[in-house]
């Protein structure tokens, strides 16, 4: 049954039920990104789930999505780090959905990210981390427009080169 708004009262003529679907995770033990492809056009939400990642670097976690190929510039978004006893930090940036800042090679990371499409392609993006390694949490939260439909969502570091090395990594899509 879909839901139709005329004036202030919503109508409820049909609702078309959506469709959880958990493609298979991806172990983040190797490598300098994870890449989920193949995504349908009639997603409108992703989560993309992080247990237990790490890689052997300081470069900071990121998720990046596209429509064709990986888009690795233009997000607008910000992550805030709070510390245990020493307060918050926060960085701003735009190569990416960035879910973790202060990072470290004995970082492991949980947490997840949802990403939720608005309208035409722009994206909207939340979340929230926390490291085991130090008790710092990350909360998140970003938009990107893309040229066209999403169709890859791609989990890497800033600096590209990082190699994964514990974990795994899975998204959920509906």
């Amino acid at each position: 049954m879909a839901i139709t708004i005329s004036g202030d009262s919503p109508s409820f003529a049909s609702y078309q039920g959506g469709v959880l679907v958990s493609m298979t995770a991806q172990a983040s033990t190797s490598g300098t990104s994870i890449d989920f492809t193949s995504i349908p056009s009639w997603v409108k939400r992703i989560t993309v789930l992080f247990n237990g990642v790490s890689t052997n670097g300081s470069s900071a976690f990121q998720v990046q999505i596209g429509a064709g190929s990986i888009t690795s510039a233009g997000y607008l978004g910000k992550c805030v780090e709070t510390t245990a006893g020493s307060g918050t930090g926060s960085t701003t940036y735009s190569s990416g959905y960035l879910i973790a800042r202060s990072v470290s090679a004995s970082m492991v990371l949980y947490g997840k990210l949802e990403i939720n499409l608005v309208s035409a392609n722009i994206w909207l993006a939340s979340g929230v981390s926390l490291s085991s390694a130090t008790d710092n949490q990350f909360y998140f939260s970003g938009s990107l427009s893309l040229g066209g439909t999403l169709d890859r969502v791609r989990i890497t570091t800033v600096n590209g080169t990082d190699t994964f090395d514990a974990g795994s990594i899975n998204i959920l899509y509906e």
